[in-house]
């Protein structure tokens, strides 16, 4: 029998590289023996989760739930939906009580229902304990009221894709560690006709991760520790002058850009310069089209720059896993959840995400796919550079809630387009967030 230590996770590649086919199989069976969380007899379970946005990543994780089924006996159906609609599909299983028996979810939709979804504390503190402690973050996400809600699997981290020979030609060796000169590149992007682009549009992830970016690094929030709300103020005011300025920089449209825009519009020539997870590089560098592989070859990827808070301010994306109470087997759900993390499942499956996916457990550091490419070290990085959604208030229904609406991304969006003044853009949130922080 297997013994499921630390030492296994050291072995790090090996073990990616060696459970494949039977191997894995084999090793899942073990598991299956040794694990505390036990499965149902006959159970079933039916699993939503986000649509892929690199193949292999999919590839790997079907390989994962085929193990499961093959060690356990239990299948797992998995359905998957467009990032924009795993939230309402996940709330109205919660509502009616039928559906899905886990949602593999966005930033903190189990905290739109706390009460609906299983307790995974054993599970979180099971892997916890094997895998080096959990990031902060994944505490942030995962507990609600003290009990652990659901499991933050991983975070897309998001981070600036640009072209490297553009940005040479226009002035610039690498991208400005701070906002004034990450402007200033902009601006000479756009006068060398190589423009930069962002999605403004109701974007779950890269939208979201814009507009926090800006309210953030300038120091700004929507409530304070206490759930005051803070966005009225000087701060505020001036992340919306920035964004203004930056967004007169950006090729035309990105008011509408969804999730996939701007990967077409990077891919396509069209714009030198976005904010992304890795699905881009990924998907140029694996393309059997030479133009595509050129701009792989001439892309890197740069943190976020600081703003005048003079840290990190980020939004990643955050991909919590839940299971919810009325499923009939809660004991397969905790057990799938567990077997995912294991190592020999998690390390082939961060490498075949090509960085595209990073960790919350402090162990998963050493994982070859950070140090393979020099192009995908910064996402190493994203969990413990993040601020959960509802930053400096506390996560909850309320602060899910607030990114469920889109409430920061329509500032700045309403702002941009010259739909409202700055204060009119101001108005609107603050009306927006009192009736849900009340």
């Amino acid at each position: 029998m297997t013994a499921f230590t630390r030492r296994t996770l050291v072995k790090g590649a090996a073990a990616a590289g060696v459970l494949t086919g039977s191997g894995l199989t084999d090793w899942a069976r073990a598991w299956a023996q040794a694990s505390p969380f036990k499965p149902e007899a006959g159970a079933t379970l039916n699993l939503l989760r986000w649509r892929r946005f690199v193949e292999a990543e999919d590839a790997q994780f079907n390989k994962m739930v085929a193990a499961f089924t093959q060690a356990t006996g239990c299948k797992v159906n998995v359905s998957s939906e467009s990032f924009d609609d795993v939230q309402p599909k996940a709330s109205v299983a919660a509502n009616t009580g039928t559906g899905p028996d886990l949602i593999w979810s966005l930033y903190s939709v189990p905290h739109l229902f706390p009460q609906k979804c299983l307790e995974v504390t054993d599970v979180a503190d099971y892997l916890g304990k094997k895998y080096g402690g959990w990031v902060p973050l994944a505490e942030a996400y995962g507990k609600s009221g003290g009990k652990w809600i659901s499991i933050p699997v991983a975070v897309n981290g998001g981070y600036i894709n640009y072209r490297i020979s553009q940005v040479k030609a226009a002035g610039f060796n690498e991208i400005p560690q701070d906002t004034k000169g990450f402007l200033e590149l902009c601006k000479a992007l756009k006068a060398k006709g190589t423009p930069s682009g962002f999605p403004l549009g109701r974007a779950t992830g890269d939208g979201n991760a814009f507009a926090h970016w800006l309210l953030w690094s300038h120091g700004a929030a929507q409530v304070d520790e206490n759930e005051k709300i803070t966005i009225n103020s000087p701060e505020t005011r001036a992340a919306l002058r920035y964004a203004k300025e930056l967004w007169d920089t950006f090729i035309p449209g990105t008011a509408a850009w969804n999730d996939s825009n701007n990967n077409r519009a990077f891919l396509s020539g069209e714009i030198s310069l976005t904010a992304n997870g890795i699905s881009i590089y990924a998907a140029a560098k694996a393309s059997q089209d030479a133009k595509q592989r050129e701009i792989a070859a001439d892309m890197d990827h740069a943190f976020w720059p600081i703003g005048p808070i003079g840290k990190p301010a980020e939004i990643q994306l955050a991909f919590p896993m839940f299971g919810m109470t009325y499923s009939r087997y809660p004991n397969a759900c905790k057990a799938f959840m567990a077997f995912i993390l294991e190592a020999e499942n998690f390390n082939p499956w961060l490498e075949a995400a090509q960085g595209y996916l990073t960790h919350l457990l402090n162990a998963y550091d050493n994982n070859p796919v950070w140090t393979a490419d020099p192009k995908a070290k910064v996402f190493r990085e994203s969990a413990k550079r993040s601020f959960p959604a509802g930053y400096k208030g506390p996560i909850n229904e309320k602060a899910a809630t607030a990114i469920a609406d889109f409430i920061v991304v329509d500032l700045f969006a309403n702002h941009c387009t010259g739909k409202e003044d700055v204060e009119g853009a101001i108005r609107v949130a603050e009306r927006q967030l009192r009736r849900i922080y009340r």
